[in-house]
């Protein structure tokens, strides 16, 4: 539990949730295991990839009271009448594009469950939306000193905040912390800002708490998930793997484990491919609240799905902040159908080379590319370059795929209508045709000086 007499001599902080999509029961072992330890405790929620803030915006435009994460409902309530009851604070980025109306959602499941009412801080300031082009922007990620941002174009622009904010919101009694873009690690940084008394500029202890909270981000990622490898890398009971949890004491010192009773595992080897996820450079791994270096880590095995990270450094801050922009990107069109049995390589190809001459004689102006998945898909080029040179003899059952991208939905769907054409027009044998048309997003990134960005704390 946290209560308001903070600081402590060490907390814990669990994962319930790395992605938007992850499942949704993951968070009720979690809070079970913080309830039965008895220690401060949080339970973060990381729900925001790069590109889910797009897709947020859209479903905000479509529906005023839609953009935050989709999931949220089924995530919060087999356990947010838990968490009240424990003073065991909830604190996510699942507000996503609209965090005041994912705060009014959380209103009403406490009270459609009798609970409480809890107290919501709401952070705001990342939406850079109506700013962005005025703003001064340093080119970064995808972007070069001539890129012109079109408004048009811009379906989402926001800054990865800091854990300032998150740790004042928790000063001032919230139950529950809404955020739209934060840095991942500072949904765990800033309850150990306020939690063990840190200061801003505690540069060791920034880092040692940024990287608790990348350990912890990508959910069960550490505790075997996308390690696991039949064989190679075996981890028990997939199926109920369990979400870590960090214990951090206020001296820095920094230990993994996962929940009680569930599988999966936490040992020296998923620490480390956890640890060096999404670093391009270990010695200065930056963060809106801390350079940190990982050049002398060291993960330490210290009992049974217990790890202990060491040798973490910390640096000064940067004077900006990492603000992605989301643009349209046109239309992507896909189209597949299935050759199965005897002689069905040679009709999957035969499919294939008259779906090129189609887009041709139809003077069709998208980029394409046809894989035969099954055989050959992951490894090949655009140009099919596996794919004309492959002995397809050996296969029986081939699914291909026509990928194609535009700038309008007419000329995609246009494309893909080629595929389902070759039910009849097409080689012997084909089936289960279907198309799919969605909208692209491309991002691009920019570093804006903290100085025009101001983050704030409201309560709903």
């Amino acid at each position: 539990m946290l209560m308001k007499n903070a600081p402590f001599d060490q907390m814990l902080i669990g994962c319930g949730a790395g992605f938007s999509g992850d499942r949704v029961d993951a968070p009720g072992p979690v809070v079970d295991h913080l309830i039965a330890d008895g220690r401060p405790s949080v339970l973060m929620l990381e729900t925001l990839g790069e590109r889910t803030l797009a897709l947020a915006q859209k479903a905000r435009r479509a529906d005023p009271e839609m953009g935050y994460e989709p999931l949220l409902q089924d995530l919060l309530e087999p356990i947010l009448g838990k968490c009240l009851d424990a003073n065991i604070p909830i604190v996510g980025n699942f507000g996503a594009a609209n965090p005041s109306a994912a705060a009014r959602l959380i209103h009403e499941i406490a009270k459609a469950k009798g609970l409480r009412p809890p107290r919501i801080a709401v952070v705001v300031g990342d939406d850079l939306r109506e700013r962005i082009q005025e703003m001064e922007l340093i080119p970064w990620e995808g972007t070069h000193p001539g890129y012109q941002l079109s408004k048009s174009k811009i379906v989402a622009a926001n800054a990865y905040l800091g854990a300032e904010p998150i740790a004042k919101a928790l000063s001032e009694g919230a139950d529950v912390v809404v955020t739209g873009r934060v840095a991942d690690p500072a949904l765990a940084l800033g309850p150990l800002i306020y939690g063990l008394g840190w200061q801003l500029d505690d540069w060791e202890r920034m880092a040692i708490g940024t990287m608790a909270g990348h350990l912890l981000e990508c959910g069960s990622q550490i505790s075997g998930g996308y390690f696991a490898d039949p064989g190679f890398k075996d981890v028990p009971d997939l199926a109920r793997i369990g979400f870590p949890i960090a214990e951090i004491h206020a001296d820095g010192r920094l230990i993994l484990t996962k929940a009680d009773g569930t599988g999966g595992r936490v040992d020296v080897r998923t620490g480390r491919e956890q640890l060096l996820y999404e670093v391009h450079d270990p010695s200065a791994y930056i963060t809106p609240d801390v350079i940190v270096d990982l050049s002398a880590a060291e993960i330490v095995e210290i009992g049974l799905n217990r790890i202990e990270l060491k040798g973490v450094r910390g640096k000064p801050a940067t004077e900006t902040y990492k603000v992605t922009v989301s643009l349209s990107g046109g239309w992507l069109g896909e189209g597949e159908i299935s050759y199965a049995g005897l002689n069905s390589g040679a009709r999957a190809r035969l499919a294939a080379d008259i779906i090129e001459e189609r887009l041709k004689i139809r003077g069709l102006n998208v980029r394409s590319r046809i894989d035969l998945m099954g055989a050959v898909s992951i490894f090949d080029s655009d140009n099919s370059f596996l794919r004309q040179q492959m002995d397809l003899s050996s296969h029986s059952d081939l699914r291909l795929r026509l990928a194609v991208e535009a700038d309008d939905r007419q000329t995609v769907e246009h494309a893909t209508q080629e595929v389902l054409a070759l039910l009849c027009c097409g080689p012997a044998g084909g089936g289960g045709a279907r198309r799919n048309h969605v909208e692209r997003i491309h991002t691009v990134s920019y570093l804006v000086p903290k100085s025009s960005i101001q983050a704030k704390v409201t309560f709903a």
